[in-house]
């Protein structure tokens, strides 16, 4: 009973030091890992994100890149940070493939972290050469299946989320591939135009100009709904291609223990930001659009997406590669 009592107190009382550090928190400045390259989409959005948020909070926030092994260098260092809600990780739903591509991942993407806010998110588009001759995406798929393995496609590596894209079709319309995978997004985009590769599920905001130049075909958009800067393309849904969706998201995650006050503050700075007028009209420029969650939702939505691509990878019998 002694020992019952003593816990009851033991946890009441660090419920009482959490919540009255989250009443004075920020008294510092914030650091945001991002576990990818400087320049790449997932930095942008961060950020610019991020900016408005240290608008919110009165206190500046600090991006650091630490990349390396797939974001999973980044994100551990965040995941064995003090959960104080000083130390962020901002990153895209390839936090929810590491688990399936790293058996001996160090941290849990769900389970080890907070999950905060979704900051956005946007269609990959596939997209082909005009000299390829594909007018759809049936005209593709029928090429693929009259010679299997017959084709190609690109990714920005092994395990991307632009890989990922590309098996889920694959997968799901029944065709085989040969998987090209590069360092780059602008690299797969020059192979894909010089039709030395097949095809390309490319974000949207990195294909949308060589689209509208007319130097790629855009076949398919594997997000919810029909975006807006394509709107003549269609779904996967609608070309009756059944669970190929896989738009990439981009999300903001605390180390797992972050108060919940915190988690709240940041949370309601975060939807703050993005509801200005500047970051909504910068987001809408990279073609990424809002996900309007929760921080249980997105929470949620985590650990389903953690489910989903661990599925994907074993069906697809993907492997990591060492950077």
């Amino acid at each position: 009973m002694k020992s019952m009592f003593a816990l009851l107190l033991a946890t009441l009382g660090l419920a009482v030091v959490n919540h009255a550090h989250a009443q004075t928190w920020p008294a510092k400045p914030l650091m945001a890992v991002v576990p990818v390259g400087a320049g790449s989409l997932a930095d942008t959005i961060a950020r610019l994100v991020l900016n408005g948020v240290a608008s919110q909070l009165g206190q500046p926030v600090v991006v650091e890149n630490r990349t390396g092994a797939g974001g999973t260098i980044g994100a551990a260092f965040v995941a064995k940070s003090p959960a104080d809600g000083y130390t962020l990780l901002v990153h895209s739903n390839a936090h929810t493939i590491a688990p399936a591509l790293y058996p001996t991942l160090s941290y849990h993407p769900a389970h080890d972290f907070a999950a905060v806010a979704p900051l956005g998110i946007s269609p990959h588009v596939l997209v082909v050469s005009p000299s390829k001759g594909f007018k759809t995406v049936g005209d593709l798929i029928a090429a693929g299946k009259a010679k299997p393995g017959s084709l190609t496609f690109a990714s920005v590596g092994v395990g991307t989320a632009t890989h990922l894209s590309a098996e889920r079709f694959r997968t799901s319309a029944g065709m085989n591939a040969v998987h090209v995978p590069f360092r780059g997004g602008p690299q797969a985009v020059t192979e894909v135009m010089a039709g030395r590769v097949d095809f390309f599920f490319g974000p949207l905001g990195l294909v949308l100009p060589q689209i509208n130049d007319g130097k790629l075909v855009a076949l398919l958009v594997n997000g919810y709904h029909r975006s807006a800067a394509l709107p003549n393309v269609p779904t996967t849904s609608e070309v009756g291609l059944a669970d190929a969706e896989f738009p990439i998201w981009f999300g903001m995650f605390a180390p797992s223990h972050t108060p919940r006050g915190i988690v709240d503050k940041l949370h309601d700075a975060t939807l703050k930001a993005e509801q200005t007028a500047d970051v909504k009209d910068k987001l809408a420029r990279l073609a990424v659009d809002p996900m309007n969650m929760t921080a249980d939702e997105f929470a949620a939505f985590v650990e389903k997406e953690v489910a989903a691509n661990a599925a994907l990878v074993k069906i697809a019998g993907i492997k990591a590669q060492a950077d």
